[in-house]
C-alpha cells in the first residue's frame, strides 16, 4: 500500500509528468486501494483530472487486459463534466447492472447536456441486453422509462432527446418505431439523423425505403447515417444503393459506406469493394481490404485459424 500511496502522491503533483507506465498502477484496484484512491482524487486539480481519465480511456481500448472501472464509476459524480463525460465513455465495455441507476441519475438530473447525452446513450447496451434476452424486465423498464420521457420532453437539448432515441432503437415495442418515425418527420435535423440512426438499430428492414431514399440527400450527414443504418441492417438488397456513395465527395460517407458493405457481405459487396482494392487513396485501400476480410470471415470463419 505505501506504494501506491507513494504513486498518488505524485498523481496529486502537477509537475510530475503523467507516464502510462505509472497509470497502469490504477488497474485493477483492490478495495483499500479505491479508498485511497477516492480519498485523494478531490484533491487534484481539475485539468490534471482530465488528463488522468482521458489517458486511462486511451489505454483501457488499447490494452483489454487493463481495468479502471472502479475508477471510472467513480469518476461519474466527479465535480467536472468533461471528467464525468469522459467516464461514461470508459466504461463502454462495463455491462452490469449497477451502471444503470447512475446513468438514468446523469441523464435525468447533470446540469451538463453533454454529460446527460453520453448517458442516454450509454444506456444502449441494456435496451440491446433486453433484446438478446438478457436482461430482467424490471431493469429494462428503469432504462424504458427514462429514455421514453427524455425523448418526450421537448424542453430538452436536441442533442440528449436524439442520443436518447438512438439508444432506445434497438427495441422493438411500438412506441420506439413511432418515436423513430417521428423523429425522421420532425423539423429538426438533428432528430432526424437520430432517427436515421435508430432505424439500423432497430433491425427491421421495412426501414429500407427511407434509407434508401436518404442516401441520396444532399447532406452529408443524412447520407452517412443511412449508411450506417444500412450496414446494421445487414440486407443485401441495400448494395447496389450503397455502392454510388464510394464515390461520395464526403471522406466519412465514403468510409462508412466501406464499412457497410463489409458488414452486409455476400457476392454483390464483394464484387462492388474489389473494384476499389487499387484506388489512388490510401486509406481507401485500407478500408477496403479491411472490409473485405470481414466478408471472408464471414463466409468462412474456419478459413481465419480460430
Amino acid at each position: 500500500m505505501a506504494t501506491f500511496r507513494e504513486y498518488l502522491a505524485e498523481l496529486r503533483d502537477e509537475g510530475q509528468p503523467l507516464r502510462a507506465t505509472r497509470l497502469v498502477y490504477l488497474s485493477h484496484l483492490a478495495d483499500e486501494q479505491e479508498e485511497a484512491f477516492l480519498d485523494v482524487w478531490p484533491q487534484i486539480q481539475t485539468e490534471r483530472r482530465r488528463q488522468v481519465v482521458g489517458q486511462l480511456a486511451e489505454l483501457a481500448e488499447d490494452n483489454v487486459e487493463l481495468n479502471f472501472d472502479a475508477i471510472f464509476l467513480s469518476c461519474l459524480s466527479d465535480a467536472d463534466p468533461e471528467v464525468r463525460v469522459v467516464a461514461i465513455r470508459g466504461l463502454w465495455e462495463y455491462e452490469h447492472r449497477d451502471l444503470i441507476e447512475p446513468l438514468i441519475r446523469l441523464l435525468q438530473s447533470d446540469d451538463n447536456a453533454t454529460v446527460r447525452a453520453e448517458a442516454a446513450l450509454a444506456l444502449g447496451r441494456f435496451v440491446l441486453q433486453c433484446e438478446l434476452g438478457s436482461l430482467p424486465d424490471r431493469y429494462f423498464r428503469q432504462v424504458e422509462q427514462a429514455l421514453q420521457r427524455v425523448i418526450d420532453d421537448d424542453g430538452e437539448e436536441l442533442e440528449v432527446r436524439g442520443r436518447a432515441l438512438e439508444a432506445i432503437g434497438a427495441c422493438s415495442l411500438p412506441w420506439v418505431r413511432q418515436a423513430i418515425d417521428g423523429a425522421y418527420r420532425s423539423n429538426s435535423g438533428r432528430l432526424k439523423a437520430s432517427g436515421i440512426h435508430a432505424m439500423g438499430r432497430n433491425c427491421d428492414p421495412s426501414w429500407l425505403p427511407i434509407l434508401f431514399q436518404e442516401l441520396k440527400s444532399d447532406d452529408a450527414e443524412m447520407r452517412y447515417e443511412a449508411a450506417l443504418a444500412c450496414g446494421s441492417l445487414a440486407e443485401e438488397e441495400a448494395v447496389p444503393h450503397l455502392a454510388p456513395l464510394l464515390e461520395d465527395e464526403d471522406v466519412e460517407v465514403r468510409e462508412v459506406t466501406i464499412a457497410a458493405l463489409g458488414e452486409i457481405g455476400g457476392r454483390q459487396a464483394r464484387a462492388v469493394l474489389l473494384r476499389y482494392l487499387d484506388h489512388p487513396s490510401r486509406g481507401m485501400r485500407e478500408a477496403v481490404q479491411e472490409a473485405l476480410s470481414l466478408v471472408d470471415f464471414v463466409e468462412d470463419p474456419l478459413a481465419f485459424g480460430f
